[in-house]
């Protein structure tokens, strides 16, 4: 996005903030209710965070929010997006977009079901923020709340059953007869008509349905070593005789830190080392004088794994990435990531651990291929492309590259990155963001129904078993061009690009 974008954003933003201004429109609240104007009003907001869109979806989003009965959008501020560098502001975050999920269509029923439940609470909106409140209970988790006026009389209520297990029939003498079913509400408009009801679905149900998208021709791939040499010799841009923690390190730069040291070994060549790793997270992989010995991910992880050492220096490297940083909870902030000051140790033959968290730390931040901007098509490294006629496959640490035209149309466009280890995608020097669909779901706990009520727990309703938590990449259309469009892949654990295609969502009706 260019900055001449967002300097348009922020003008018709200030000039929105003089009408208003100029309207003088009155904004006030008590312990009810927000009142503008004097009117008393509930609020529906929903959150968009627009850095997971891009601007040419932020419309047809906010459009679909209000048809859905909200009033307003809450969002985050994504600082680090609009200070890349500290006391540097920018008035845009170019390319952060992170992984989408979502690709703008509804979630049915979902999106139905809270449209109806906002259009329902509308109807009592004056007398919710300003009416009287009693609650009466029936027994057995059954209560019945009314909100009246006594002026003019109107009432407003909300039936209840929390009982987990039982269904309630609510007798209300003059006011009906209610089948409210268990860990369900209902509300009731004048209090003898049932406008909604929690349990009761009457929206239709959608699915996404992917269509492969007809190319042509297969997908024809180049690809590119990510050369690490010089860090598996210890060569680094800074260093210190600490383990720093990564995101103090990296800025936010990179997913990518490399610690660096080396061991003499004054005797002869040991078989019998084991090194030790203490890692706040969230991957590690592990490399004793150019040599791969392990690599394990998670957070707060011990690595162990055996080595040999020969006579002289021994190069100790170990590649530090984080897969998206923690954004929730008490001081998130400070949550530390990457080495944090270890341990790392050494053990050689069964003899007392050589502690190196203390030993001189070369660092460096980032990839050789993020330097060269490998993943732009127009980077000026283009002759480190290689065709071959087999594409090395099931490798780590490749860059693959590839070609491809889209039909028009407005129908959502996924890449399904199926094959594919651990990386990072990009269509036309776009980022897509990371993925991992070789990271699979526990095959444990799904069911095919799913019981709703009582109160929530991560365990209740699982889906997805035994299946990547995601697999399929939303590729804006505003990302895509007419003609030729390029995906680049950073394949850090290995994976199989011939697998990769290309598709379109459609939501169809069940």
């Amino acid at each position: 996005m260019s900055s001449s974008y967002w300097t348009e954003i922020l003008l018709i933003l200030n000039l929105s903030f003089v009408c208003l201004l100029s309207s003088a429109t009155q904004v006030d609240y008590d312990a009810n209710a927000i009142i503008i104007n004097g009117e008393r009003r509930v609020i529906f907001s929903g959150a968009i965070h627009y850095p997971r869109s891009t601007s040419q979806m932020w419309p047809d989003l906010i459009r679909k929010a209000k048809d859905g009965g909200l009033d307003a959008i809450e969002t985050y501020i994504f600082w680090n997006a609009h200070e890349p560098q500290r006391h540097q502001i920018e008035n845009e975050y170019g390319n952060i977009m992170g992984p989408y999920k979502e690709a703008g269509n509804l979630n049915q029923p979902k999106w139905g079901h809270l449209k109806q439940l906002h259009e329902a609470i509308k109807l009592g909106e004056k007398i919710l923020t300003s009416g009287n409140v009693t609650t009466k209970q029936f027994g057995n988790g059954v209560n019945l709340t009314t909100y009246s006026n006594t002026t003019s009389g109107e009432r407003f209520c909300f039936l209840s059953n929390t009982n987990t297990s039982q269904d309630a029939n609510v007798d209300l003498q003059q006011d009906g007869k209610y089948f409210v079913p268990a860990w369900s509400v209902s509300i009731l408009h004048g209090c003898n008509k049932e406008v909604y009801n929690t349990a009761k679905v009457n929206t239709e149900t959608t699915v996404m349905v992917k269509k492969p998208i007809e190319l042509g021709t297969k997908l024809s791939w180049m690809w590119a070593q990510e050369t690490i040499r010089d860090t598996l010799h210890g060569k680094g841009r800074f260093n210190a005789t600490k383990l720093i923690e990564q995101k103090e390190a990296t800025s936010d730069e990179s997913d990518y830190l490399w610690y660096m040291t080396s061991i003499e070994n004054m005797g002869k060549s040991s078989h019998n080392a084991t090194l030790y790793v203490k890692s706040s997270g969230q991957v590690l992989h592990a490399y004793v004088n150019s040599k791969h010995i392990g690599s394990q991910f998670g957070y707060d992880f011990e690595f162990k794994q055996p080595a040999i050492l020969r006579p002289g220096k021994n190069f100790l490297t170990l590649l530090s990435a984080t897969v998206g940083l923690q954004n929730y909870g008490e001081f998130f902030d400070l949550g530390p990531e990457g080495l944090a000051g270890g341990p790392v140790e050494l053990n050689v033959d069964g003899m007392a651990s050589l502690n190196l968290s203390s030993n001189i730390w070369n660092y460096k931040v980032g990839l050789n291929g993020e330097a060269k901007r490998l993943y732009d098509p127009n980077s000026p490294h283009a002759h480190i492309w290689k065709t071959s006629k087999k594409l090395p496959i099931g490798k780590p640490m490749k860059w693959y590259k590839t070609s491809f035209k889209i039909p028009p149309g407005t129908s959502p466009v996924v890449v399904d990155l199926q094959g594919m280890g651990k990386g990072h995608a990009w269509v036309n020097g776009n980022s897509l963001g990371r993925y991992w669909p070789s990271q699979i779901a526990d095959t444990n706990g799904c069911s095919d129904t799913c019981d709703y009520r009582g109160e929530y727990k991560p365990e209740k309703c699982v889906t997805n078993c035994g299946n990547p938590s995601q697999r399929w990449y939303h590729v804006p259309r505003s990302f895509l061009n007419d003609g030729t469009n390029t995906l680049i892949l950073f394949e850090e654990m290995g994976g199989n690009p011939s697998h990769v295609s290309f598709q379109t969502v459609v939501a169809a009706a069940v």
